[in-house]
This record gives structure tokens, C-alpha cells and sequence, in this order.
């Protein structure tokens, strides 16, 4: 068979999905489709979905006290609050193994169903008494939380690898991650409390239990929305060449990655330690997530101009500054309060800039493909945990003091102090962003076979060396 011949048959029948076609004693050639902007977005979309499922317990359970006043507890509202936050950390730690041992595509699916599934318990719930129905809920919410998490290991891994896709979207990575993660996740916050607050006008502000199924309910139209065309999306190239699916190297990994993993979780850890506690000083909570949308646009703005790790870094000094200024003078702020809230606006917008949006893409371009979603979804895990941390212990200080005044002044001051030791640990344990992933991707296959590790089994292959990746014009 000619050249012409054998070309013209590789070429026969591309279509918008992979195919593989036999060459007689040739390579076997793996046409793709091109990866575009929608493939990086559509992750955003998903992310959206969980921002909106994560955040409208908080406007529930308003809904809910008024609804059962004497079953809603304390001890009730934190398990509805923490069951999708555990079931958070899980699903990180779970898919993030997962996506890397059997493929993004698999994980796709498997959140999908596990998020799908606990809104449904959820908005389902019922029983005998209402300390049953709320049971049910706090399973359905923490199954959902599980499938949550799960995308922030998939749809970041697959957000970077499709924006790593050409050279024209590499130029654009940290811009179309950061969109496709933290801006997306705020942005389901803010329509969670528009959708609360539509639901609830549309009651006459009545409780009902009609309100907060509804809310619950709307949470699986996205997902289900999107799924159809995530499903379309195969397992990335860099994926496919570079996969470890077994005999997979941990100690050589953490050896060779221990201080860029380090650096990503010890600073996620320290955003959400301060974060979650800080949200609570917004004049409402709707208020400041309307302020926040915005802010993450910069941070993305930003990365592809003076690189992640300089936005990184930026972002945390530039709130230690405000959070200094603002603890350093709270007493005469008092006075003059939009001052108070111009500067602590300023704050937050640093705290979105920098460590909000550069998590997800530090913590997912510092590491190789084919440990990508363990690492990432560790990462996400230990941020989860600052969270809750954050919460129970700098909450109280507030109320520690004589004067209210006194305890933010003092939150104000050890959030800078954190914010201090987040730019510290960017600096000196965060490495400089690859050019490409395949840069990373080689340098770690090198780091491996120098070691005596055998990758002649790496990538999906069946251990073939003679595949061509073409990337066809298809967007």
C-alpha cells in the first residue's frame, strides 16, 4: 500500500468522536477532536451546579426553622450544613484516585450519579417524624457531597488538560481554568440565593414545604443538562499517552513532588481556614457573594499576564496589607464605615485574586498527568478540612472579647497574619507554572526511568510506542 493510499485511509470516516484505525504494519493512528473553548467551559458549568447545591442549604434552613421550630436544633442545622461538606472531602479523595486510575471519562459519570442521587434523597425526603425526614436529608445531602467533591477532582483535571489542548488555548490556560472553577463555583453561589429568593417571593414569603424542595430539586437540571455533552468528551491526550493505570509509583511520586504538595495544600488549608469564617462579616451573605462574582475575573485576568504564582503570591500580600490596615484601625473605622467596607472589600477581592483562583490551577498544572487527580483531589480534601477548622475556631473569637468591635479587630489581625504565612509558602514551596504539560509530563517519565521504574507499561497503549496522536480541526 502507497503512502497516499495508507493516508487516505487514516483519514476515511473522521468524525467528531476518537477512532482508531488499523494500519497494516504502520502506526495506529488516534484521531481527536480538537479541543475548544466550550470543552474548558462546559467544566464550569458543572462546577457552577455544585456551587449552587453546596451553598442553598444555607438559605433552607431559614425555610425550615420557620417550617418545624422545634425539631430545627442546633445540632439539626450543623449536620445539614457538614453532611455535604464531608461527603465533599470524600468524593475528592475518591475521584481524584480514581480519574487517574480509570480514566477522566469514568469519573464524569460517577459524580454525576452520585450528585444526581443525593439531590434526589434529598429533595425526597420524608418519614415517620420530622427528625426522620431531616435523616434522610442529611444522607441525600452528604451522597450529593460526595459526587460535589468528585467534580472538583474531574472537571479541574479536565479543565486544564482540554485549555492545555492547543497552542492557542495554552496561551489562555490560567484565564480558562480559573473561569471554569473559582468563578464558576461563586457564580453558583449567587444563584443559589437568587433562585432562594425567587422561590420564596413566589410563596408570598410563606413556609412551605413546596420552597425548599423546589430549590433542592433545581439543583439536578444542570447536571443532567451537561451530561450528555461531557459525555461526548474522551480522556485527554496528555491522558492517554501518559496514564499509569497500575504499579503506579507513589514513593518516587511524593519524593519528587513532596514540596510542591506541600505548598498546594498547606495553602488551600489556609484560604478556607480564612475564608469561611471572614464570609460571616459581609453585610449579608448575599451582598458579599454579588461582590465576589466579579473578583474572580481579575485573578484570571491576571495569570496569564504575570503568571500563577505571581497572582498567587500577589493576591495573599496584597490581603495581609488590608487585613493589617483594617485590624490596625477598627476603632476609628467605626466611625467612618464605608470606609470600613471599601477596605474590606479590598481584602476579599485580594483573597478571590490570588489563593481563590490560583488553588485549582496550582494545585493541578504542579503536578504530572498521570497523578493529577490524587494530587489535586488531596489538595482540595486538606482545603475542605481548613474549612471547618477556620469555622470552629476563629468563628468564636468574635464573641471572646467584651465588645464585638474588639473580636473582629483581633479576626482581622490573625487572618493577616495567615494571610502572611499563605504568601510564604506560595513563595518558597510553589514552583513556576509549565509552559505545557507535557513539559512536566516528561520530565517525570525521565525522573522515573532514571530511577529504575519501568514506563515501558505507561499510557494506553497496551505498550505500544508506535501511536500517532492527530489532532483533527474540529471545534
Amino acid at each position: 500500500m502507497s503512502d497516499h493510499q495508507m493516508s487516505s485511509h487514516a483519514v476515511k470516516g473522521i468524525d467528531d468522536t476518537i477512532t482508531q484505525v488499523e494500519v497494516p504494519e504502520g502506526p495506529v493512528v488516534k484521531r481527536t477532536r480538537q479541543t475548544s473553548y466550550l470543552d474548558v467551559l462546559v467544566q464550569g458549568v458543572a462546577l457552577f451546579s455544585d456551587g449552587y447545591n453546596i451553598q442553598v442549604i444555607g438559605y433552607m434552613l431559614t425555610v425550615l426553622a420557620k417550617l418545624y421550630p422545634k425539631d430545627t436544633t442546633g445540632d439539626v442545622k450543623t449536620r445539614l450544613s457538614n453532611s455535604i461538606l464531608i461527603g465533599d472531602i470524600f468524593g475528592m479523595l475518591i475521584f481524584g484516585y480514581c480519574i487517574d486510575r480509570f480514566g477522566r471519562r469514568l469519573g464524569v459519570i460517577l459524580t454525576t450519579l452520585f450528585l444526581v442521587l443525593g439531590i434526589i434523597i434529598a429533595t425526597a425526603s420524608h418519614g415517620a417524624t420530622i427528625r426522620g425526614m431531616y435523616w434522610m436529608m442529611v444522607i441525600g445531602r452528604g451522597v450529593a457531597g460526595v459526587g460535589a467533591g468528585g467534580e472538583y477532582a474531574v472537571c479541574t483535571s479536565q479543565a486544564l488538560e482540554c485549555a492545555d489542548g492547543s497552542e492557542r488555548l495554552r496561551k489562555k490556560r490560567g484565564m480558562l481554568v480559573a473561569v471554569s472553577t473559582n468563578a464558576a463555583i461563586i457564580a453558583g453561589f449567587v444563584a443559589s440565593s437568587i433562585v432562594s429568593i425567587i422561590v420564596v417571593k413566589a410563596y408570598n414569603g410563606n413556609p412551605s414545604d413546596g420552597i425548599w424542595r423546589i430549590c433542592f430539586g433545581i439543583g439536578i437540571i444542570l447536571p443532567l443538562t451537561i451530561f450528555i455533552f461531557r459525555m461526548r468528551l474522551f480522556d485527554s491526550t496528555q491522558y492517554d499517552k501518559h496514564a499509569i493505570q497500575r504499579k503506579v509509583p507513589y514513593k518516587l511520586a511524593l519524593k519528587y513532588y513532596w514540596k510542591p504538595l506541600i505548598g498546594a495544600c498547606t495553602a488551600w488549608f489556609l484560604y478556607d481556614v480564612i475564608i469561611y469564617p471572614f464570609n460571616l462579616l459581609a453585610p449579608t451573605l448575599c451582598t458579599h457573594q454579588f461582590l465576589c462574582s466579579p473578583r474572580a475575573f481579575i485573578g484570571a485576568f491576571l495569570m496569564d499576564r504575570i503568571g500563577q504564582k505571581q497572582t498567587y503570591v500577589l493576591g495573599w500580600a496584597m490581603a495581609a496589607v488590608f487585613g493589617f490596615i483594617i485590624g490596625g484601625a477598627m476603632f476609628k473605622l467605626q466611625h467612618v464605615f464605608p470606609l470600613f467596607v471599601v477596605l474590606y472589600g479590598l481584602m476579599q477581592t485580594c483573597l478571590s485574586i490570588g489563593p481563590g483562583d490560583c488553588n485549582f490551577l496550582v494545585a493541578s498544572e504542579s503536578f504530572p498527568t498521570p497523578l493529577r487527580g490524587h494530587f489535586l483531589g488531596f489538595a482540595a480534601a486538606i482545603g475542605k478540612t481548613g474549612a471547618a477548622v477556620g469555622t470552629s475556631a476563629l468563628t468564636p473569637v468574635v464573641s471572646a472579647f467584651e465588645t464585638k468591635m474588639e473580636g473582629q479587630r483581633v479576626l482581622f489581625l490573625i487572618g493577616s497574619a495567615i494571610s502572611v504565612l499563605g504568601t510564604l509558602v506560595v513563595w518558597f514551596l510553589i514552583p513556576g507554572h509549565p509552559d505545557a504539560l507535557e513539559d512536566g509530563d516528561v520530565r517525570f517519565r525521565e525522573y522515573l526511568e532514571a530511577n529504575g521504574y519501568d514506563t515501558s507499561h505507561m499510557g494506553l497503549k497496551s505498550g505500544k510506542h508506535n501511536e500517532v496522536f492527530v489532532t483533527g480541526p474540529f471545534n
